[in-house]
Parts: C-alpha cells; sequence; structure tokens
C-alpha cells in the first residue's frame, strides 16, 4: 500500500511543464508567467505630486505655520501636462495628484493647508521639505524584474503589468484535460430514474475542478461498463490531451472497467493508498497520454483530485506554490479516525475553529457541497477530543 506521498510523486512525475505562450494582457487573468518580465519604465516614471495643492520651496514657505505666507501663483500644472516650466524664486505652481513636478520644487502644500486661491494663494501652514514628493524609480526601477516566474496573473499582476508596458505576457498553456465517469447506472441528470440508477454528478464536479486548478476540461460521454467500448471511447478522445482523468471502475470487486480495460494495456498501475476517502487509486499512461484513475464515489473523487491531480497540474502551470493554502484549527467537537489510514474529513473552518460536516462516508455530496475545508487526520492518530489542533486544507473557493 502507498502512502499519500508516494502517490503524489507518481502523478506528478506524469505531468510535464507545459510549455509557454505569448497572450495580451486582457487573456492573462488567472493564467500563471512562464518567465521573468521587466519593467520596462521606471515607476513612478517621473517625479510627481502625491497631493492636490501648491508646487513651492520649503525655504520660502517653510514659516508659514507661524505666520502665513502669501504668493503668487504662477502656473497650473494638470496631471498629463507635459510642458512643465521649472518653479520661479518667489511663487508657486498649482499642482494636481500625479502632476509633473516643476524643477526647483522640494515641497508641495496642500491644498488643505491654503485658501485654494489661483492667483495669490494664502498659504497658513507647511509640512516638512520633501513632503509629498513621489520620486522616479521610487516603486521599481527600469530593467528590474516586476513579475517573477511562476506568479498567478491576478487584478494586481496586470495592472503592475500595464504599468511597466508590457502589451502580452509568456504565460503557461493551459493543461487539456479529458474527464470520463463510467458506470452502467449513470443517467444525465433531469433524465428519468429507473430503480439502481443514478445522476452522474462526477464529470460536472471534476470538470468545475480542473477548471479552478487552471486547466481546460472536456467531458467524454461515460460508457457503460464494456471494455472494448470503454478502450475505444478513450482512444478516440485522446488525440490532443494533456491528462486523461477517469472516475470509477478502479475498485476490488467485478465490473471494474477502467482497471479491466487498462490492465490489459500494462502502462496503467492500480494499487491501494494510505488515506480515507480515496483508498483505490491508479496512474500511469494510455497511448502515451498521462491517466490518473480516480474512484466512483463522488466525495472520494474529489478528495483523490484535491490530493494528487490539482497540485500536479498546477505544478505543471508552473505555480511557484502548487498547494492549498492550509491552516492550524481548533476541533469544536471529537473525532475518530482508522489507524493506518490518513484521514481527509469535511469541515467547515471559521476563525480558528473548525467543525466536521457530515459523517467520514464517500457518498455525503450534500456535506461535501457545505463543506469549506478538509480535515486531515494523520495515519497514527485514532481520535482527537475537543479542543485538539488539527491541520486544515482550505478549499472554498472550489466549493462556493
Amino acid at each position: 500500500m502507498r502512502t499519500v506521498e508516494e502517490h503524489q510523486a507518481v502523478v506528478a512525475a506524469l505531468l510535464a511543464p507545459l510549455g509557454e505562450e505569448e497572450v495580451p494582457l486582457a487573456a492573462a487573468h488567472g493564467r500563471v508567467l512562464a518567465r521573468d518580465v521587466p519593467a520596462g519604465v521606471p515607476l513612478p516614471g517621473f517625479d510627481n505630486s502625491a497631493m492636490d495643492g501648491y508646487a513651492a520651496r520649503w525655504a520660502e514657505v517653510g514659516s508659514a505655520g507661524e505666520h502665513p505666507v502669501r504668493l503668487p501663483v504662477a502656473d497650473d500644472v494638470p496631471a498629463g501636462r507635459t510642458d512643465v516650466v521649472p518653479l520661479a524664486p518667489g511663487t508657486v505652481q498649482r499642482i494636481m495628484t500625479g502632476a509633473l513636478l516643476p524643477p526647483g520644487t522640494d515641497v508641495v502644500v496642500p491644498v488643505e493647508l491654503t485658501d485654494a486661491a489661483t492667483d495669490v494663494v494664502e498659504i497658513r501652514g507647511a509640512p516638512p521639505a520633501g513632503t509629498h514628493l513621489r520620486h522616479a524609480g521610487e516603486d521599481i526601477t527600469a530593467g528590474t524584474v516586476a513579475l517573477e516566474a511562476g506568479t498567478p496573473l491576478g487584478a494586481a499582476q496586470l495592472g503592475l503589468a500595464a504599468a511597466v508596458g508590457a502589451r502580452t505576457l509568456p504565460v503557461r498553456r493551459r493543461p487539456r484535460v479529458l474527464v470520463l465517469s463510467t458506470g452502467s447506472e449513470l443517467v444525465e441528470p433531469g433524465e428519468p430514474l429507473l430503480p439502481g440508477q443514478v445522476y452522474e454528478s462526477n464529470s460536472l464536479l471534476l470538470c468545475a475542478a480542473v477548471e479552478d486548478a487552471g486547466g481546460t476540461a472536456r467531458r467524454l460521454h461515460f460508457v457503460p461498463d464494456d471494455v472494448d467500448q470503454f478502450l475505444s471511447t478513450v482512444r478516440a478522445e485522446l488525440a490532443g490531451a494533456d491528462l486523461l482523468v477517469t472516475s470509477g471502475g478502479v475498485s476490488a470487486g467485478a465490473y471494474e472497467v477502467v482497471k479491466d480495460a487498462f490492465r490489459t494495456l500494462g502502462t496503467v498501475e492500480f494499487g491501494k493508498v494510505a488515506m480515507q476517502p480515496g483508498g483505490p487509486q491508479g496512474a500511469g499512461t494510455v497511448d502515451g497520454v498521462p491517466v490518473v484513475t480516480l474512484p466512483g464515489n463522488p466525495v472520494s473523487s474529489f478528495v483523490s483530485f484535491e490530493v494528487f491531480v490539482r497540485p500536479a497540474l498546477r505544478r505543471a502551470l508552473g505555480h511557484a506554490a502548487p498547494d492549498r493554502l492550509r491552516a492550524p484549527a481548533t476541533l469544536t467537537a471529537p473525532l475518530r479516525s482508522p489507524a493506518g489510514r490518513r484521514q481527509y474529513l469535511r469541515g467547515r473552518y471559521d476563525a480558528g475553529q473548525v467543525s466536521q460536516v457530515g459523517g467520514p462516508g464517500s457518498h455525503l455530496v450534500a456535506h461535501l457541497a457545505r463543506a469549506n475545508c478538509l480535515v486531515v487526520v494523520p495515519e497514527d492518530v485514532t481520535e482527537l477530543p475537543a479542543g485538539a489542533r488539527v491541520d486544515v486544507v482550505l478549499i472554498e473557493g472550489a466549493l462556493q
């Protein structure tokens, strides 16, 4: 029986780093940067004002706190003006936030410390010299790495990329994942159910999980428990895929079509992993394409994806931190766990405390949908009292 870490390593080894492509900024949201991106320009790009007020020489306005100083307003400097003239002695220039500083300025007096006049302004106070000035390059200098390879591109990162002049970004190509659920008992949602049939949910669950991890998913039409039909369906769809994920058909009983079919190829290995839910697992290749086989119970399938497939996909995408965030938490109630199995219990995490959601059963989909974390109980722990500290995997973004 494999440990969780051993099977994680097997799955991770199947997926090589994905190639890169150049995409426009507008198409880069949610992608992962493939190479470092240097700043094409400094930020700020020029000395500018941090306030609406008056550009001045401190030597001429510094005493305004003791008695008002009146100076002529020689010019107006709105943001965006490029023909700014030097600050003449004995004058000020009215200036807006972000506007180019007139040469000679060493302080900006906020408008709140003046009478806001536009011809001759009365200055009633002045901050220290150097206040409210933004200097060129104080945020980042030209040529410095603005965004590092492996950075997920969110709103702030795209804003920075645009600010330093990038029009396109080198990103990792999104993995193309085929998702196939098997079982003769499966029926499309909304169709009439006969006794012994259930609505097929795993492929939708797993496709959403693939997209959340950064890949693109495509559902295959599920097939009955027939080895020949299963293999022909799979092989007809593998061209261009980076990964095939199946759910169901990998347990120890009869009519396990995935195990029966792939064993004939000799390229997929099946076995048990010391975890619950999700013990039966498989991994290998089919016609050179990586394949990961997950158990069929919905909770087992989801937890297995979270533990094995998601980090492998994100690592192939170039994420510097491919794993989910973890946090310590305090149990609100006692729990039990089987010896020799790492337990992944559904939980609800809030303000440093976690409560178990439902029982450990791998069929409890409604409880899964109400969870926002997985409570990790180590293999050598069989029970924990209320108040014990546990490790939780935060998965709210995947479930809500």
